[in-house]
């Protein structure tokens, strides 16, 4: 029995199929931008969605990121969030926003409620118009002449609970749920668009390889 073994094709399909790998794997880091924006998109819709469910749940804890007496409600919001994507990877920045509504009692907005609120900075209080300022606590009117400082005006336990919250979404839900119920987790354990396109790979080499990663990554969005 004769084997003639071809070499030379060998060589060639050996070469192609590194070549195919080496293009797989640069296709995925150069898709990565386009995977970490689908992401970074949605993880900013879940995030605000997270903080309204626990603002309804704790409203004694976040009603200074909304306006007045509409917590937990997406279109009272004082808080908006963002993400950025860079060479370091995804990341998120939250900024509070002024709010428009007036409490009862009062003429004007309180200007940076959300900031103030959150964190715990002192507020002085004195007569614009007036020559004296009136207050109602536990029932009783009481007027003064004088600044009134309010040392915390949301209180001990508003303070940084909407960081809390943003800390959380990432430490516990992201991680334990988010990933892995939206199907981003085991879609990037198993990649077995490389192995699909193996056989194309040997003929298109790096191009090819390329592709197939790009395609790969950029395709991990929620819902894959």
């Amino acid at each position: 029995m004769r084997v003639i073994f071809n070499n030379k094709a060998f060589r060639t399909d050996m070469k192609n199929i590194i070549d195919y790998s080496i293009g797989y794997v640069n296709g995925i880091q150069g898709g990565k931008k386009a995977f970490l924006t689908t992401i970074g998109l949605e993880t900013v819709e879940l995030m605000k969605e997270y903080i309204d469910s626990n603002a309804r749940v704790n409203p004694q804890m976040l009603h200074h990121v909304y306006e007045w007496h509409q917590t937990g409600s997406p279109s009272a919001r004082l808080f908006d969030i963002n993400y950025t994507v860079s060479n370091l990877g995804l990341s998120f920045m939250s900024t509070f926003k002024q709010s428009t509504s007036i409490k009862n009692g009062s003429r004007v907005p309180f200007y940076n409620k959300a900031k103030i609120m959150e964190e715990g900075i002192p507020v002085t209080i004195r007569p614009v118009k007036a020559q004296a300022l009136a207050f109602d606590i536990n029932g009783e009117e009481i007027f003064t002449r004088q600044p009134v400082e309010v040392l915390n005006p949301g209180g001990n336990e508003v303070e940084g609970s909407f960081e809390k919250a943003f800390e959380s979404f990432f430490n516990r839900y992201f991680t334990q749920a988010f990933l892995r119920v939206s199907g981003v987790a085991q879609y990037l354990s198993n990649p077995v668009s490389y192995k699909k396109n193996l056989r194309a790979g040997k003929k298109g080499g790096k191009a090819k390889g390329y592709e197939v990663g790009y395609r790969w990554i950029a395709n991990a969005g929620v819902g894959r």
